[in-house]
C-alpha cells in the first residue's frame, strides 16, 4: 500500500527499480527490430551526432570584434563581423577578441579593482640627462592592430599586479618596452624640460619608440596615446623644485605680459607715425600747389604786362586798392562844405565832424 510523503519529507526515488526498468525496455525494443535494425538505430544515432557537432562550428562575430580561426591548433584566418561557420573542436578553434576597444596600461603607478592607486617606485624613478632624479608617472592607451600576432606571435609571461594573465604582449612585453622608451628618452633630456618646457614632445619621442620596440617583437598592438601623468622630483627636493616651477611660471607670465603690452604699444605708434607723415606729406603737396598756382599767376601776369604795360599797371593798381582800401577809413571833402579841412580835426575822432 502507497503511504504519501510527510509534510516536510522528500519522497524516497528507488533509482535501481528504474535503471531495471529502463534495461528492459531497451532489451524489449531491440529484441523487436532484430539485428537489422540495431545497426540502422547506431547509424541514425550517430548521424544525429554528426550533425549536432557540425551545428556547433556556427558563431557570430560583432560588429567591434575579429575571430581569429586555427586549424588543429595552427593559425588560418580572421573573420570579421557577422553569422560564420567553421570546424568545431576538436578540430578547430574560434577565438573572438574586442579589436576596436582602447586599452590602458599604467606605468609608475596602478589602479586596483576598487579604485585605489599605488605608487610603484622601481618604475616610477628615473635619471635625467642633467644627473637629476625624478618621479615619471604614465599612461599608454592602445588597440589591437592585428590580432594574428597579438594573439600567437608572442608569450608574454603576464603581470599578476595588474591582474593580466599568460599570453597576450599586453602584460611584460608592453610594460617593459614603454619603460625602457621612457628612460632612453627621460635621460635625453634636462629635468626642466620634462618637468615644464617640452613635455609634448617627450609623449611624442616616447610613443615613437614605444611603437618602434612593439612592431620589432611582432605584437599586433598599435600605441595611440602616451600620456605623462605625473611628473615630480623626489620627496625630499620637491619643495625646492616647487619653487623654480613657480618662479620660472611667474618669468613666463611677465615675459607674455611685456609681449602682449609690445603687441599693444607698436601698432599705436606706427599708426601715430604714418599719420604724422600723411599730415606732412599734405601740408607739402598744397604748398607745392599753392607756389605752383602763385607762380603761374605771375607768368600769366608778366606776359600780360609785357603786352600792354599800361593796361596792366592800371589793372594791378585798381587791385591792390580794392585789397587795401576797405581796411582803412576814408574822409570825403564834398565841395559843398566848403572844402575845409578843419571841420574833420583832429582826425582821431572818427570821422566825427568839427561844430
Amino acid at each position: 500500500m502507497f503511504e504519501p510523503p510527510r509534510r516536510g519529507q522528500q519522497p524516497e526515488f528507488d533509482l535501481e527499480g528504474a535503471m531495471r526498468g529502463a534495461g528492459s525496455s531497451v532489451k524489449r525494443v531491440l529484441q523487436q527490430i532484430g539485428g537489422g535494425g540495431v545497426r540502422a538505430l547506431v547509424l541514425a544515432l550517430l548521424a544525429l551526432g554528426v550533425v549536432v557537432w557540425l551545428a556547433s562550428g556556427t558563431y557570430t562575430v560583432g560588429p567591434r570584434e575579429q575571430a581569429a580561426l586555427r586549424f588543429f591548433g595552427e593559425f588560418q584566418e580572421t573573420q570579421g563581423p557577422g553569422l560564420h561557420w567553421y570546424w568545431p573542436g576538436p578540430i578547430g578553434k574560434v577565438k573572438t577578441v574586442d579589436v576596436d576597444v582602447t586599452r590602458s596600461m599604467e606605468l609608475g603607478y596602478f589602479t586596483s579593482p576598487s579604485g585605489m592607486t599605488s605608487d610603484v617606485g622601481v618604475e616610477a624613478l628615473m635619471i635625467t640627462g642633467d644627473l637629476n632624479i625624478v618621479n615619471v608617472q604614465l599612461v599608454v592607451q592602445y588597440k589591437i592592430a592585428d590580432l594574428e600576432k597579438y594573439l600567437f606571435r608572442v608569450d608574454d609571461p603576464g603581470e599578476v599586479i595588474r591582474g593580466i594573465g599568460r599570453g597576450n604582449p599586453e602584460g611584460r612585453t608592453l610594460k617593459d618596452a614603454t619603460e625602457a622608451a621612457l628612460r632612453q628618452i627621460v635621460g635625453q633630456r634636462t629635468i626642466d624640460d620634462i618637468l615644464v618646457e617640452k613635455r609634448e614632445e617627450v609623449e611624442g619621442r616616447t610613443q615613437e619608440l614605444i611603437q618602434q620596440i612593439l612592431d620589432s617583437y611582432q605584437t599586433g598592438i598599435q600605441v595611440t596615446t602616451v600620456s605623462l601623468q605625473t611628473v615630480r622630483p623626489p620627496d625630499a627636493v620637491r619643495a625646492a623644485f616647487d619653487d623654480v616651477v613657480n618662479a620660472r611660471v611667474d618669468q613666463q607670465s611677465r615675459t607674455n605680459e611685456a609681449k602682449a603690452y609690445e603687441q599693444y604699444q607698436i601698432p599705436r605708434a606706427d599708426g601715430q607715425a604714418q599719420q604724422i607723415v600723411q599730415a606732412a606729406e599734405a601740408f607739402r603737396a598744397e604748398r607745392i600747389a599753392r607756389a605752383t598756382g602763385e607762380a603761374a599767376r605771375f607768368l600769366s601776369v608778366l606776359e600780360e604786362y609785357q603786352k600792354s604795360r599800361e593796361v596792366t599797371r592800371q589793372r594791378l593798381y585798381l587791385e591792390a586798392m580794392e585789397d587795401i582800401l576797405p581796411g582803412v577809413t576814408k574822409y570825403i571833402l564834398a565841395s559843398e562844405g566848403g572844402g575845409n579841412l578843419l571841420q574833420f580835426l583832429p582826425l582821431d575822432r572818427g570821422g566825427e565832424a568839427t561844430p
